[in-house]
């Protein structure tokens, strides 16, 4: 089998790892992939909104399975085109593909389905939008409708950089025409997880859970990023606790897609809050975290080429007895080693040292994100070329473990301007148990 992999990051790096371990995998493609990629497969350089050009690689090269990493493609509606063609491929359609790729579009679904989130409004215009957050004061929430590679969330703890927020994303325009609409959102308080599934509108069945580090510095200190780090299983999904998610969440909105006829194949992202009120979505992701996929596929013993395939076949009902996944019982952690200025401007090109001795870390494996091959005096080097640079993933026999092994590894790597978080997994040691979902 000929396997196609759309996208360049950790998250990506992490799905060729766990598919190159099929045993019916005979060649891996990557668009465009990373200097860590290009050790497991062959890196093709289209970039990841070239759809008819992916498409066309797919017909030369007789693909037979492409799966999709980043949301770029899937909201521009690479699904429908492979599919058009009879190219199996992995992921939902452009209609579904709204519950990320619109944050108006997920609020109001999830308002219509009656399925549990923050009390929010829908702006289109500066001043109603800057009028309204002077009424209701912050905290507050301000995010652009649209993709903005992670960084469209502004959790605002004052009312100058709720405006502030407004400003950049409605008049400077930073986002682009992602930021042509904002919703504004209470500011719920808890513990945040992530809780990943795949569906094909007839069954859900779910993946460990994870819970993931957004802020940029120690403490949840900083400037939203798209994750410094992650561990799984997260202690505070329980089992009791995701079958209220089922009851609550999870299969109001298989219901509720239905009722729009929207098909939805592939891995669903919920990004939740857990209080004393319960459960409630903070948002949707239509396609594999990052970096909660570098902690849960290490994790995963089941074949992921077989639940993807069976997925997009819409055929899991057959595929899984008990509708349940193999998993390693150790948890995994991932820091995310980032270049400096890192949510905001940065520099690329560093070069990256220790890559091999971090590697050597037992049970460790270094993701790539943002790396790059270049020739310096006809030798070879990777360099930093991304914001987010490496996610260093360990396992151990228990958490503490996983947190040692991974700084260890993270301690060999070297780069200029290297930033990482120092607190990965320590909010959890004292509630940790393996024997939770």
């Amino acid at each position: 089998m000929k396997v196609l992999v759309i996208g360049s990051g950790g998250r990506e790096h992490a799905l060729i790892y766990k598919i190159a371990q099929s045993q019916d995998v005979t060649k891996i493609f990557c668009a465009p992939g990373n200097a860590g990629i290009s050790q497991l497969a062959t890196c093709v350089d289209i970039k990841v909104d070239d759809l008819q050009g992916l498409l066309n690689f797919a017909k030369r090269e007789q693909v037979d399975f492409t799966v999709v990493g980043p949301e770029q493609p899937l909201a521009l509606g690479i699904v429908d085109l492979f599919t058009g063609y009879s190219f199996k491929i992995f992921g939902p359609n452009q209609k579904a593909a709204q519950l990320e790729s619109s944050k108006v579009f997920a609020k109001e679904f999830m308002a219509k389905y009656h399925i549990p989130t923050a009390p929010f409004r829908v702006f289109e215009d500066f001043f109603d939008a800057r009028n309204y957050v002077l009424q209701k004061g912050a905290p507050i929430v301000i995010k652009a409708d649209g993709l903005a590679q992670g960084k469209g969330v502004v959790v605002a703890g004052t009312v100058n950089e709720a405006e502030r927020a407004l400003e950049k994303i409605m008049q400077e325009k930073v986002f682009g025409d992602a930021g042509k609409r904002v919703v504004i959102e209470d500011c719920l308080q808890g513990q945040e997880a992530s809780i990943l599934v795949f569906t094909d509108l007839v069954r859900i069945i779910p993946l460990a859970s994870s819970q993931d580090h957004k802020r940029v510095f120690d403490q949840d200190k900083g400037a939203n990023t798209g994750g410094m780090g992650a561990y799984s299983p997260a202690p505070i999904v329980t089992n009791e606790l995701f079958t209220n998610f089922l009851v609550t969440i999870g299969y109001p909105l298989i219901d509720g897609l239905i009722k729009e006829h929207i098909d939805y194949r592939g891995v669903l992202y919920f990004g939740i809050i857990i209080n004393q009120e319960g459960i409630k979505v903070l948002e949707f992701n239509v396609r594999f975290g990052d970096p909660e996929t570098q902690v849960i596929l290490p994790r995963l013993k089941t074949n992921l080429v077989d639940i993807m395939s069976a997925t997009s076949e819409g055929q899991l009902s057959k595929f899984l007895k008990g509708f349940v996944l193999s998993w390693d019982n150790r948890p995994s952690v991932c820091v995310v080693c980032s270049s400096a200025g890192y949510p905001g401007d940065y520099t690329k090109g560093k070069e990256i040292f220790g890559l091999d001795e971090a590697n050597s870390v037992p049970d460790v494996t270094v993701f790539h994100s943002g790396t790059k091959i270049l020739t310096k005096d006809d030798k070879p080097q990777i360099v930093t070329d991304g914001g987010r640079v490496l996610g260093v993933s360990g396992l151990g026999m228990n958490l503490e473990e996983a947190i040692d092994k991974t700084y260890r590894a993270v301690a060999k790597i070297k780069f200029e301007g290297m930033h990482y978080r120092r607190d990965i997994g320590q909010k959890a040691l004292k509630i940790f148990s393996p024997r939770r979902f």
